[in-house]
């Protein structure tokens, strides 16, 4: 009897997995499809050019889609990264600037910029473990608290730049590291970063114990503290992580644009979940993969370069991004519902 519910486990597990490749894809599939189509629409769109930039230029997304990902498949919500974004860009600006410039918004704190980017790392995990805290500890629904702590960010942020931005005064090595290129290339070093985050990601969940029990935890909590999963750890771990790749996005936006702005990556924290949902991950946690988040970024991506490329409005491209979402969504329900009949 004990060997058959093993047996029967397996089963369930196997099948699980089968439906995560079956998701992954369609969703893949589909990425080419609108790719193909809006190569039809918009003239000079077929060229592989234009894909490596659909990538490159959506790094930063895809990068925070990524601890999104972990956080949505354990059944948590994660709206908070577009402010730590703004957070620790605008804290990396302020303690690298100079003391004694000529007014508030070019006067900081004089660090040395390696120590300035350790603390504006530290001020993301902060952001992090107030996530982790309200969630695990008082048991408050994730996307509540994590609204909360992306306007708490954002407002540290606004504080700071006094609701605008700090580019002056600033130690020469400060915008190396978000215009360095990489092997003679063009492409920027935060995409080669983001390249290999996605690939250690994969690892993670399809190799480590690590993202086994993110799976499990998602799709039945009970059971896996039952079993004798640490639910409380394991998800401040994943707060964190989430927090810490936002924090480095923002330290790497600002270090291009040579600026700490307090409204940068506004509505990212959206975007990273649509691609996120457009992948395959089940909003109410265990299944998904950080493959299909790829692949669901790509959508995103083709849609909205397609919609410039039609020059229709950014309102029109807001309203095109629901209506992916909203098909995605009822597509893959629809195919998982036949797949298992």
């Amino acid at each position: 009897m004990r060997g058959s519910k093993k047996t029967g486990g397996a089963l369930i597990q196997n099948r699980r997995m089968s439906d995560e490749v079956y998701i992954t894809l369609l969703v893949a599939s589909v990425a080419v499809g609108l790719f193909l189509i809006a190569s039809l629409l918009v003239p000079n769109f077929f060229q592989w050019l234009n894909l490596l930039n659909l990538v490159t230029n959506n790094w930063a997304v895809i990068s925070l889609g990524v601890g999104v990902t972990f956080l949505l498949v354990s059944g948590n919500f994660d709206l908070s990264v577009g402010g730590v974004v703004a957070l620790s860009g605008v804290l990396s600006v302020w303690f690298a600037q100079s003391t004694g410039g000529a007014n508030a918004l070019s006067s900081g704190l004089g660090l040395p910029y390696w120590l300035a980017v350790l603390s504006a790392i530290t001020g993301a995990l902060a952001i992090g473990g107030l996530n982790a805290l309200f969630v695990v500890r008082f048991r408050i629904p994730s996307i509540i608290v994590t609204l909360g702590t992306m306007m708490v960010a954002r407002g540290i942020a606004q504080v700071i730049t006094q609701g605008s931005q700090r580019n002056t005064n600033l130690p020469v090595e400060f915008g190396v590291l978000g215009n360095l290129t990489a092997f003679g290339t063009s492409v920027k070093l935060p995409v080669v970063l983001m390249g290999v985050l996605l690939v250690v990601a994969i690892f993670i969940e399809r190799k480590m114990v690590f993202g086994r029990l993110t799976y499990w935890i998602g799709a039945n909590p009970v059971a896996a503290t039952l079993s004798g999963i640490d639910k409380a750890r394991h998800v401040t771990f994943l707060y964190l992580f989430s927090s810490v790749i936002a924090g480095i996005v923002g330290i790497l936006l600002s270090s291009e644009f040579k600026s700490g702005y307090s409204n940068r990556g506004t509505l990212m924290e959206f975007d990273a979940l649509v691609i996120a949902l457009l992948g395959g991950v089940a909003i109410a946690g265990g299944f998904g993969s950080v493959v299909g988040m790829f692949f669901g970024a790509l959508i995103l991506a083709v849609v909205t370069s397609a919609a410039t490329g039609m020059t229709l409005s950014p309102d029109w491209q807001y309203i095109l991004k629901a209506v992916a979402v909203f098909l995605a969504i009822l597509a893959q329900t629809w195919a998982l519902a036949r797949r298992n009949r």
